[in-house]
């Protein structure tokens, strides 16, 4: 009896309704009932990331922008490239130069990344840092606040001598020169995707395998590059020294869960030098 009744409420005057236009007779409400929420309706991430990313070949203001949104970060990560880039951060009147520190690193209370995608020349960082510590009390503490991925690789020395031989060739051969800074990025990404490159992880866990990767490699180039003038023992040496004073720095790349998931980061893109 139910079912009859129900059947004789969907007829108008006796007869079943037609569908007028396609439409359906029997509509739902528009704000009777509680809609569920649109999927087009973004949700707030969890994580909250910012990627500074240049889109031209270089001079657009990138550590500028990094430097004022990093007034707001946890983190501030350097993801590729070396020092072969140059980002110039001006405050209180002074003016700091940058090349592989992230540009970011002179908010004291966030943490300063290099990623694994950038290639260290690790004098140079240290040269970079002692400079612009002259010149003000901005970057003091920065060894605190910065950490190196172990898996990042380093640039040595005759990459840099490699980078300028390089070019001589390209003169030679072809008239004109790619214009590269000569700071070593290229062959030190051509180590890394010859898969002979080092790391930062080879260096800080036995120094004397280290050693005899490094030496292999510098064999390599020479092979290469008969001209080329490597001075193994002084630049391993400098390493060395090197590791001693900034064990501190050079650490394994942490994980976001580890660094808590409500913290907002920046993360500077910068253009490979090759």
């Amino acid at each position: 009896m139910a079912s009859d009744n129900s059947s004789m409420a969907n007829l108008v005057n006796g007869r079943e309704p037609v569908p007028l236009n396609g439409e359906p007779v029997v509509k739902r409400p528009r704000e009777s009932v509680a809609q569920e929420p649109s999927l087009r309706v973004p949700k707030e991430p969890l994580n909250k990331v910012t990627v500074v990313l240049g889109a031209q070949w270089g001079d657009e203001g990138k550590g500028k922008v990094v430097d004022l949104l990093a007034m707001d970060a946890d983190i501030v990560c350097r993801c590729q490239g070396g020092n072969n880039a140059g980002h110039t951060v001006v405050v209180d009147s002074v003016e700091y130069d940058f090349h592989l520190l992230p540009s970011g690193v002179l908010n004291k209370n966030a943490t300063s990344f290099i990623g694994n995608g950038v290639v260290i020349h690790l004098p140079g960082l240290f040269e970079e840092a002692h400079k612009n510590l002259q010149k003000g009390k901005g970057l003091q503490g920065w060894e605190k606040r910065l950490k190196i991925s172990d898996r990042a690789h380093i640039v040595f020395n005759f990459h840099q001598a490699v980078d300028g031989i390089q070019e001589q060739q390209r003169q030679q051969q072809e008239g004109k020169i790619l214009g590269t800074t000569k700071k070593g990025i290229g062959p030190a990404y051509s180590s890394k995707a010859a898969r002979n490159g080092l790391r930062v992880c080879d260096l800080v866990s036995d120094f004397k395998v280290f050693e005899g990767k490094f030496r292999m490699l510098a064999k390599h180039f020479l092979t290469m590059y008969p001209n080329l003038n490597v001075d193994v023992d002084s630049e391993l040496q400098q390493l060395k020294v090197r590791l001693s004073c900034s064990q501190e720095i050079l650490t394994v790349t942490l994980c976001s869960d580890s660094l808590g998931l409500d913290m907002r980061t920046i993360d500077p893109l910068f253009t490979v030098d090759t």
